[in-house]
């Protein structure tokens, strides 16, 4: 469904992105993860149109989407949410995803309806007329899951949705992903909740100082000596693969 090939993202004289490819089957849910600073917001924002690309490719559904605006990808059926969540704090939670919904409902009475359906998949029915500005952390994750999904998308781009959540937070949250690609929705997720994309993922990119440098299972990325050093420093695989010095 997506194919990024050799995509490269410079500011100035850094770059932050270095030719970097991944694939997005149908109905898969793929994970893409690194250690901070890697690149991988960077990547999601020139996928998504909101950076555009030095260099590379991007499809979509068979169709070359580099160089359009985030609107028209949205439009497409690509949308992505973000790590820093801001929701319009004094509209009430309903319509904030009604904002989404407008996407594909011509009425305001359509897209408040739209948003009452959406709420109840991410599990917001009871909070549809508070405020957005009083969700906790949670809540306000969940929203931003809300106003993507009202959209209607075919590929989800979830950028870090369970940062700052507790363990039975991510849980739900965890299980909510799960059945919206259950409902024909693909996922890419950024995430470094790895019990999360060791429980979600069929296949994870892996993401340092903007290269690919692993790709596989979550369970075999997890193994990988390269991915251990990248997120714990040089020489990490070899010392936790050293047997104990007992001595």
């Amino acid at each position: 469904m997506l194919e990024v090939g050799g995509v490269t993202k410079r500011f100035g004289g850094v770059t932050a992105v270095a030719e970097a490819s991944l694939k997005v089957p149908e109905g898969h849910i793929v994970a893409l993860i690194g250690p901070n600073g890697a690149g991988k917001t960077t990547l999601f924002a020139v996928i998504s149109g909101f950076l555009a690309a030095d260099a590379g490719r991007i499809r979509f559904a068979g169709d070359d989407i580099a160089g359009l605006p985030p609107h028209a990808i949205c439009a497409r059926g690509l949308v992505r949410t973000f790590q820093i969540v801001q929701p319009f704090g004094r509209l009430t939670v309903r319509e904030n995803i009604a904002v989404g919904a407008h996407l594909r409902c011509a009425t305001r009475t359509k897209a408040l309806a739209e948003a009452e359906e959406v709420a109840a998949r991410v599990g917001l029915t009871k909070r549809l007329d508070q405020p957005a500005q009083t969700l906790t952390v949670a809540g306000r994750k969940r929203l931003e899951l809300a106003r993507a999904l009202a959209t209607r998308p075919r590929l989800l781009l979830l950028d870090e949705v369970m940062a700052g959540l507790n363990p039975t937070e991510i849980a739900e949250i965890v299980a909510i992903i799960r059945q919206i690609r259950d409902d024909g929705v693909t996922i890419l997720l950024i995430e470094h909740v790895m019990q999360a994309v060791m429980s979600l993922g069929d296949h994870a990119y892996v993401l340092n100082d903007g290269r690919i440098i692993a790709a596989g299972t979550p369970q075999a990325i997890a193994a990988d000596p390269a991915v251990i050093e990248a997120y714990l420093g040089h020489g990490a695989a070899a010392r936790l693969g050293a047997p104990a010095d007992h001595g």
